[in-house]
Parts: structure tokens; C-alpha cells; sequence
């Protein structure tokens, strides 16, 4: 059979984002990253000159980064990127994010396996960038403007406390064009047939297999999936449909389900009608056809910022009842649904279990997390007329002109950046509150786990997402059912409120507080005021739980500081076990402690 000709633009127009001028710029801006991250991690330990500038030392000592940077609340270096040099015996040298990374091997413990994989994830976050800068530039209040997957892809950061946050080892040059979410290409979804006795469909109590098909696709289509059986000889009938992400279809099990395949237990039938974009998780698809549908997360296995992004087909099984038992908590209390706090639920889930990878597979490994999907509610049809939609993370864009994207919505409000900061607290804080003090329920509530409703530039309410891998009940006596309790957390009260301190406090507040003030919007002392006055109100608001308040106490002098570069360095590959959360809670890196600023409002 003869090879394939070439894909007619695997050529230069793949590659047309890598100029010298953006490489120099995204090197820059990594490496002011770097250096901002691991200094407050501790794994760097600047040096200050007299000038106020700072410098770090190569670990042979004889290259040195010198830069300039303010610090601020909670050991955050805000570092001028268009300070750094880089020198050797005071002869300039060029800015190299790779080289960086060579040149300080030691001080940041990348051994010999960690380190060529980092490397390449650094290239891939460094290609990702002057993708990002090659793209027509759109202004911050531009983007404001846009509709909720315009915003989606318009992100340029990423994570902000990881470095190698945009690794997508596994993606070759047309993929990337193709599937990540600043790309937003149109994407249609694989449909798969999976023998019922080999794969494992779970749903919410409301909600049933054909129920959830039918919704999803259209009769023409079944009927078309139908046919392709018959013409094969086989029954739909004894079959689940299973959406796959065509990566994964074309990259692993075409080739390691290849048995599967030959014996007709896996059946290719075709591509979605609708159409969708990948999301800032990569694996998540929102449908652009049919906004009102489900999100479909997908299976993938292709390394990102310290793990292998598969599903786990036996951690489907219980997706969907513990988001009904987290949603049913939700909205069954009066206070939440007061505030307009929602989770978008995971409401059906499907996982393919392999017979002779899964009897001799450990728990956790990739082999099991090759092909499973889960459907998510949208959050479209529970937008009011005047509502609109904004992942969270936005709040920590700043456009290539230096201007924030939250000063956007703040002007657009008509509201003073202190009151609109309350709005937004208000929306986002107090049911995070209120699920930790009253439930013991925590949650991941970083910017992409968080889907922002706003009216005029106001945050209204929220919803979080990604809830059965990322959130964990810290009491072991609180009531669960027996599917809950692998979430169970029994853990001390430092921990408990270390994840309020780590999850919002150190990886979101510290860099928005950090936004508002180099815009010349807010100090950050007001910033760090309004956190307090927003804690304290719902303090006011519960006084039953005034025990807890002390016991669980968000006024300490200083808490952990648990770092996550650390994570990322020590192993890319799997950084913890996210399916075992106390496993991953003993894997936390805890260095130190930061000062607390809300101690002094206590």
C-alpha cells in the first residue's frame, strides 16, 4: 500500500507563528515567569544589589539573570520583563528559555529523566505563546466585548502558577493548529460503537442512555449509525454510542486498541454533526452548534502540565452520583441559591474497559485512561435575558498592550474597581465559604474550573465544573453515601483551609491583586481589605457557625505555602494521583509558610 502524499500544509504555513520576533518575545515573557514562580516557590533565592535590582546565579556561577520586580503581598514577585538580562563576565548574552533551564538544572532538582521531557514542554508552552503573538491583536476591552468561546480562546497565559503550563506532548504541528483552544477550529467529534458488556455507561438519576442520545444526535444519524452495524452484521442494539476525541482515535486506539477493533468490539461509525471547540482543559469540548447541549470531556493522551490527559473508564462509574450528591447539596440549601452558586454537572459518563490492560494494570495507569467521555451540562440555558458568559480565568488576562481584561469589565460596569471587586467576591467567595464551613465540602475553584455570569461587566453568579475529580469532603464524620466516600479527606485543620489559601488565596487572588494594582485601579492593600470585609460579612451572617470560624481560621498570622512548580519538577509525568485524594494530599510540596494578608483585619 503506498504512503500517504504529505498533507499540502504540513509545510511552512505550520510553522509561520515562529519568527524571530515572537520566539525573542515569548522567551521573555517565559522566562520572567520562571523566575517570578520559583522565586516565590523558594527554589530561587534572587540576590538584591543596592540598585534594587536582583540576580540570580547559574548553578556553575557564571551566568546571571538580573532583572527588576516589585514584591507584594504574599511573596509575589511582579518582575519587569523587559528588565531582564542575562550575562556572562558582564557580556550580554541572548534570553533563552531553554537554556535557562540548562543553566539552572541543579537549583531547580531536574534530574537527568525529567529533564529532556521539561524541555520539550518549555518549547511547546514557548510555541504556543508566539502562536498566540502572531494572531491579530485584540485589545482587552475588545475581547470583554466578545461572546463566551471568543473569550475561551482568547486566553494567552494559561495556568499562572505553572511554568510549563502548554506541554501538549503528543501534538504534532497540524494538531496543534487543529485541537488546542486558541487554534478554536471547528471540531467534529469521533462516534464510536462499544459492546455493552465491555463498557460501563453511568447517568444522574434524572436522566437516562437513549434520553441522553437522542439529545445529542439526530435521528438521521442513528439511523445512519444503524445501518453502518447492519451492513458489518452487528446490532446497535447491543452497542453504546461513545464519543471519542479524533486525537485519541487516530494516535492510540487505532493502534493499541487495535484488537478491539479487529473483533468488531470497537466500531469506528463516523463523525459528530455538530460542531464543537476545545476548551482551555484541551479534552473539553463546548458544542458551537448547538450551544444548549452537553459539553463532552474526552479522553486523550497526550502529556500536559504533569499528567497524561486520559479519563479513567472505572472513575466514570461514580461521576455521575457524586455530582448528583454535590448538586443536590447545592441546591438544597437556601443560602446558595440565594447567591445564584451552581455546578455544572457531569451528568452521564462512559468508559471502555480493556480486558487484558485492566488484569494487569496498576491503579492509575495510562493504559486505563484511554477511552471514556463524560457529558457536562451547559451553562447557556440558564442565562437571563442581559447575561452573558466569561470563564473566570479571564480576570487574569492582560492584553499584549499591557491593559487588563478585568479593568474592562470594571469600566464597562460603571462601578469603582473596590465595588466591583465586592460584586465579584460576593459571587465567587461566599459560597466557597459557606460549602467549606457548612458542609466541609471543598471544591478547585481555580480560573478554569469557574464559569463566571455577568450583566454590564458585573459578575452576577458563578458555576464550577470539573466536580468529581477535583473536590474533596474534609470530615470523617460528615454523612456520604458509599460512592462519596473515596473523597473523603481526613486530614488537620490546617489543611482544611489550606485549600481556600493555596487554591484561591496564592494561585488566583495573589495575581489579580497584582493585575489591579500595576493597572493603577487598586491597591492592594484595599484588594486584600474587601477578602477580609467579604469574610467577615458571611462571618456576621452565620453566627451558629462561629465555632467553626475559629476552629478554621482564614485570619492566621501565616500558612503553608504549597508550591506547585515543585510538583511539576519532581515529576512531569504524574504529579499525584489525582484519583486518590489523600495520596495527593501526602504528595503536597509544602516550603515555608507565607505571611497571611487578611492577619491583620482579624
Amino acid at each position: 500500500m503506498p504512503l500517504p502524499h504529505p498533507h499540502p500544509a504540513a509545510g511552512h504555513e505550520i510553522v509561520a507563528h515562529l519568527t524571530p520576533e515572537h520566539w525573542d518575545r515569548a522567551n521573555r515573557l517565559l522566562i520572567r515567569k520562571a523566575l517570578a514562580e520559583f522565586s516565590h516557590e523558594r527554589i530561587l533565592t534572587p540576590e538584591r544589589a543596592p540598585d534594587g535590582r536582583h540576580t540570580v546565579h547559574s548553578d556553575d556561577g557564571t551566568v546571571a539573570y538580573r532583572f527588576a520586580a516589585r514584591r507584594l503581598a504574599l511573596d509575589h514577585w511582579q518582575v519587569d520583563a523587559s528588565s531582564i538580562t542575562r550575562e556572562r563576565d558582564g557580556a550580554p548574552l541572548t534570553l533563552d528559555a531553554l537554556d535557562f533551564f540548562v543553566d539552572l538544572r541543579g537549583t531547580l532538582g531536574l534530574d537527568d529523566s525529567v529533564l529532556p521531557v521539561y524541555l520539550e514542554e518549555i518549547s511547546s508552552t514557548l510555541a504556543g505563546t508566539a502562536y498566540k503573538l502572531a494572531a491579530p491583536p485584540r485589545t482587552a476591552a475588545e475581547l470583554a466585548r466578545g461572546d463566551f468561546q471568543t473569550i475561551e480562546a482568547g486566553m494567552t497565559e494559561g495556568h499562572p502558577c505553572f511554568v510549563a503550563n502548554n506541554g501538549r506532548i503528543g501534538f504534532d504541528g497540524l494538531e496543534y493548529h487543529a485541537y488546542t483552544p486558541e487554534a478554536a477550529a471547528p471540531v467534529r467529534l469521533v462516534w464510536l460503537a462499544a459492546r455493552r458488556d465491555l463498557a460501563t455507561f453511568k447517568s444522574s438519576a434524572d436522566l437516562d442512555y437513549d434520553t441522553l442520545i437522542a439529545q445529542e444526535l439526530a435521528q438521521e444519524t442513528l439511523h445512519a449509525f444503524a445501518g453502518r452495524m447492519a451492513d458489518l452484521g452487528l446490532d446497535l442494539d447491543d452497542y453504546y454510542l461513545f464519543p471519542a476525541h479524533p486525537w485519541q482515535w487516530v494516535n492510540k486506539l487505532t493502534i493499541t486498541f487495535a484488537a478491539e477493533i479487529a473483533r468488531r468490539h470497537l466500531v469506528f461509525l463516523g463523525h459528530s454533526d455538530d460542531e464543537y471547540q476545545a476548551q482551555q482543559s484541551i479534552r473539553t469540548f463546548f458544542n458551537t452548534s448547538a450551544p444548549g447541549k452537553h459539553y463532552v470531556k474526552t479522553a486523550i493522551s497526550v502529556l500536559n502540565m504533569g499528567f497524561l490527559r486520559g479519563l479513567s473508564a472505572a472513575y466514570m462509574d461514580r461521576t455521575p452520583a457524586i455530582n448528583d450528591w454535590v448538586a443536590e447539596t447545592v441546591t438544597g440549601d437556601a443560602f446558595l441559591t440565594a447567591n445564584g452558586f451552581g455546578v455544572l454537572r457531569e451528568r452521564a459518563s462512559i468508559g471502555y474497559h480493556h480486558t487484558q490492560y485492566e488484569a494487569i494494570a496498576e491503579k492509575g495507569s495510562p493504559y486505563l485512561k484511554m477511552l471514556a467521555a463524560l457529558w457536562r451540562e451547559s451553562p447557556v440555558p440558564s442565562l437571563r435575558p442581559g447575561e452573558r458568559l466569561a470563564t473566570m480565568a479571564s480576570l487574569l488576562h492582560v492584553d499584549r498592550y499591557g491593559d487588563p481584561f478585568v479593568g474592562a469589565l470594571i469600566e464597562e460596569s460603571g462601578l469603582t474597581a473596590d465595588d466591583w471587586l465586592r460584586r465579584y467576591l460576593t459571587a465567587y467567595l461566599t459560597p466557597l465559604l459557606h460549602c467549606l464551613y457548612t458542609y466541609d465540602l471543598v471544591f478547585m475553584p481555580h480560573g478554569e474550573n469557574v464559569i463566571m455570569v455577568l450583566a454590564d461587566g458585573v459578575p452576577q453568579r458563578v458555576f464550577i465544573k470539573d466536580i468529581a475529580e477535583e473536590i474533596g469532603v474534609m470530615n470523617p464524620d460528615t454523612p456520604l453515601p458509599p460512592v462519596m466516600e473515596a473523597l473523603r479527606l481526613d486530614i488537620s485543620d490546617d489543611l482544611w483551609t489550606l485549600t481556600l489559601f493555596t487554591d484561591v488565596f496564592d494561585c488566583f487572588f495573589r495575581f489579580l491583586s497584582a493585575i489591579l494594582s500595576e493597572a493603577g485601579l487598586l491597591d492592594e492593600d484595599d484588594f486584600w481589605a474587601a477578602v477580609a470585609e467579604c469574610i467577615t460579612d458571611y462571618q456576621k451572617a452565620m453566627p451558629h457557625l462561629a465555632e467553626r470560624f475559629e476552629r478554621l481560621d482564614l485570619f492566621v498570622e501565616r500558612f503553608a505555602l504549597s508550591c506547585l512548580n515543585r510538583l511539576q519538577l519532581r515529576n512531569n509525568q504524574q504529579m499525584v494521583n489525582i484519583q486518590d485524594p489523600a495520596q495527593a494530599a501526602e504528595a503536597l510540596q509544602l516550603i515555608g509558610t507565607l505571611e497571611n494578608p487578611l492577619a491583620r483585619f482579624a
